[in-house]
């Protein structure tokens, strides 16, 4: 009789108590950013800048660990099978979207394998073109060459499969006009020769093309987003000259493993736009062309789902290999 009764106050007590979660006190320990990519690139900086921010309000570590290689696959792989308390987390770019469709297999689905975190900032792209290579003034006029002389102007692009190869291939594919790749091995040298004449179209970074556009060595016809980028505002963005479908921002975002705590991703939630409002933030990721903006799981969730269904589409349609 005094065993049951003890049994039955013990179970009272815990039943009373409130169910410990793990995910209620996280972080409970130091965090990685898993960056798919080299140190040094914008994903990179991206991390490196939220990194010591965390580390400020949660008291807790954030370790930036670059696993670059097969067009970010290998880090990506990396984070789809890692245990999903919230300590490994991927900081990422719009090619996560891009990948699943130039690649036969892919070790994970990028929608069914990760927990979208929240998106934080965007890189607008400009198209443009070696005015004296290619003495066009708008984007009617490029649109009218082009299909005057189908096959015979070139773009670059640092390589196959990259956003700027993807974002022409779906520019030809919206306009109707057939222009010839010039792949390179890295930006630098697509950049050397669309200065130089040898190509005369290109797409750039914002940040990257408006000095030269400034010196006159290149022209900006149109800023590939849906309004105007807040650093070229006097360039027209394809939305606002009636080209639809045709936005190809750079978006950077936070993905971790699939079933993530719902703890977890909402402390994300909260404390990430007041990070990303920060001045010095703002400035650290302007200085790579970026501009914060955050984006909830939600909506990372269904943005994530358009641009592979959007990309993969766009690489059937052109047949595109990867390198």
């Amino acid at each position: 009789m005094i065993n049951r009764f003890i049994s039955c106050c013990v179970g009272a007590v815990f039943a009373a108590a409130p169910v410990f979660c793990p995910a209620q006190n996280y972080p409970t320990r130091p965090i990685t950013f898993i960056v798919p990519f080299t140190p040094g690139s914008g994903i990179d900086i991206v991390a490196r800048t939220l990194g010591p921010k965390i580390t400020e309000r949660w008291s807790q570590p954030v370790i930036v660990d670059n696993r670059a290689g097969a067009s970010g696959n290998i880090g990506s792989d990396i984070v789809a099978k890692a245990n999903p308390d919230g300590h490994t987390l991927m900081v990422t770019v719009v090619t996560f979207a891009m990948t699943p469709g130039l690649y036969r297999s892919m070790p994970y689905d990028p929608v069914a394998d990760f927990t979208p975190v929240a998106q934080v900032a965007t890189g607008g792209t400009a198209l443009t073109v070696n005015p004296v290579a290619l003495p066009v003034a708008s984007m009617q006029e490029l649109v009218a060459a082009a299909k005057a002389r189908p096959g015979q102007l070139n773009y670059a692009s640092p390589g196959n499969g990259t956003p700027q190869h993807l974002g022409m291939e779906l520019l030809e594919q919206q306009l109707g006009i057939d222009l010839t790749h010039v792949p390179y091995k890295g930006a630098s040298g697509a950049m050397t020769d669309l200065l130089g004449g040898q190509v005369q179209i290109a797409y750039l970074p914002v940040h990257t093309a408006l000095p030269h556009a400034k010196g006159g060595k290149l022209r900006v016809l149109a800023v590939a987003g849906d309004k105007r980028s807040v650093l070229a505002p006097d360039s027209p963005s394809f939305n606002e000259l009636g080209y639809k479908n045709m936005n190809i921002e750079l978006w950077f975002a936070i993905y971790g493993p699939a079933k993530l705590p719902p703890a977890a991703v909402q402390r994300w939630e909260r404390e990430l736009p007041a990070i990303l409002a920060l001045p010095d933030v703002k400035d650290m990721l302007g200085k790579q062309g970026l501009v914060p903006h955050f984006g909830t799981s939600a909506e990372l969730a269904a943005l994530t789902k358009s641009e592979v269904a959007r990309w993969r589409e766009v690489v059937q349609k052109a047949g595109i290999k990867p390198d």
